[in-house]
This record gives C-alpha cells, sequence and structure tokens, in this order.
C-alpha cells in the first residue's frame, strides 16, 4: 500500500486557517484555570524573516503549546521593536519616510510569521514605533523627571559616525560600531541620564534571589548595573 505523502504546504495553510477563524490563541478572561505569560524577544522590522528568527520563535512557541496542553490560560502576544536610529537610517539610505519603510516591513514579516503557524494571540500585536505604545514610555519618564530620577548632564560618549548615535560599551566592538563598522569617536554631549544607581545595591541584592536563572544571565545583569566604589 502506497504511503500518502504529506502535503505541508496545504495541511499547514488548512489548520492555520482553522485556528484564526476559531480565535484558538486568543488569550480569554478565563479565571478558572492558571496563567502563563509566554513572550520572545520582538524582532526589529528589518524587511524579512532570517533563520536566526525561526530558531527563536519555533522555540518559544514549543512552550507555549506545552502550557496550553497542560491547561494553562496562555498569553502568547507578538511586537515589533520598531523606533529609533536604525529604522531612521534605513528610511534615509532608501530615500522614503520611516513609517512607510518601518510598517511595511511590519507587514511583510507578519505575514512570514504567520506562514510558520505560531500559537501567536495576533490581537495583542504591538510596535514600538506606534504613539498607542510610546505613550506610555513617554509618561513613565515624566514621572521619573518628576521624581528626580532623570535628568541632564554632559558627559563623554561613543559616536558612531555612520549610524550618527550613541553606542553603549558593549556595542564597541575593537573600537568600532557594532552596526556600521565605522571608527568610534569619543564626543562630549548633554544628555539624559536615569539615576539607577539609587538602586544598585537592591537590584544586586535582588538577583541572588532568581537561582532559576543562568548564572552567566545573572552575571551580565550584574555587569549592566554597574555598581562602582
Amino acid at each position: 500500500m502506497a504511503t500518502e505523502r504529506y502535503d505541508a504546504p496545504a495541511r499547514e495553510k488548512h489548520w492555520q486557517k482553522v485556528w484564526e477563524e476559531g480565535a484558538i490563541f486568543r488569550a480569554s478572561d478565563d479565571q478558572t484555570r492558571p496563567k502563563s505569560y509566554v513572550l520572545e524577544m520582538f524582532p526589529y522590522p528589518s524587511g524579512r524573516i532570517h533563520m536566526g528568527h525561526v530558531r527563536n520563535y519555533a522555540m518559544g512557541d514549543v512552550f507555549a503549546r506545552y502550557k496550553r496542553a497542560c491547561g494553562f490560560n496562555v498569553l502568547h502576544p507578538m511586537g515589533w521593536d520598531a523606533f529609533g536610529m536604525p529604522a531612521e537610517n534605513a528610511a534615509i539610505e532608501r530615500k522614503t519616510h520611516p513609517a512607510t519603510w518601518t510598517y511595511a516591513n511590519i507587514e511583510t514579516m507578519k505575514g512570514q510569521l504567520k506562514s510558520m503557524g505560531l500559537s501567536l494571540d495576533w490581537s495583542r500585536e504591538i510596535a514600538t514605533c506606534s504613539p498607542d505604545y510610546y505613550q506610555h514610555q513617554q509618561k513613565l519618564f515624566l514621572d521619573l523627571y518628576a521624581k528626580g530620577l532623570a535628568y541632564r548632564k554632559s558627559s563623554k560618549v561613543n559616536w558612531d559616525p555612520v549610524d550618527h548615535t550613541v553606542l553603549a560599551n558593549e556595542q564597541v566592538i575593537d573600537g568600532r560600531g557594532w552596526r556600521s563598522g565605522a571608527l568610534v569617536e569619543q564626543r562630549e554631549l548633554t544628555q539624559w541620564f536615569f539615576k539607577i544607581t539609587e538602586y544598585a545595591e537592591e537590584l544586586l541584592a535582588a538577583l541572588k534571589t532568581l537561582d532559576k536563572w543562568p548564572e552567566k544571565v545573572r552575571l551580565m545583569q550584574a555587569n549592566w548595573i554597574g555598581r562602582s566604589e
């Protein structure tokens, strides 16, 4: 007897349509089941999905599906890390508006992710370049400013002359910008700071309680807090 060959495109599209029409992956307000929040890092909308994305979101999807199979009410959303200098520079190179370029890329990548059949709740989709999203960041900044936890001062920075942006120390590799490869310059700029040093001890002490976190991740967090004496 001949074995029926699995027709992946047809089968996948069929079940993806069933899932979408039935809103199978939409998080509900069901209070009777335990909750599980599954969140992978949001992708930057460069215009196309690559294998790094496939690996990342396939792993998260397996976990989200496992939690659903265990009876959890799962929230598994998707968003886009779409705000900032990379999007603006890419738009300048293409002689188009950043919003036009960014939202077109989002639609393309959204279609690619949907073709993977991921168990995402697309009703919760956000883009960090949307005023609906960053208005909350602006409100938070104003709260920090009012409490004296956001302030301005002049300080030396790592300046990328190609991307025209400030780089963190870890974004400078052998004296060059991690994205552009340009030689990084030291410049004196007036800029905003957050007074995280006020909470350094509290944050470092709390890291010790995260015994389920990998040690290397806790070390990276401690280095990022960067307490000095």
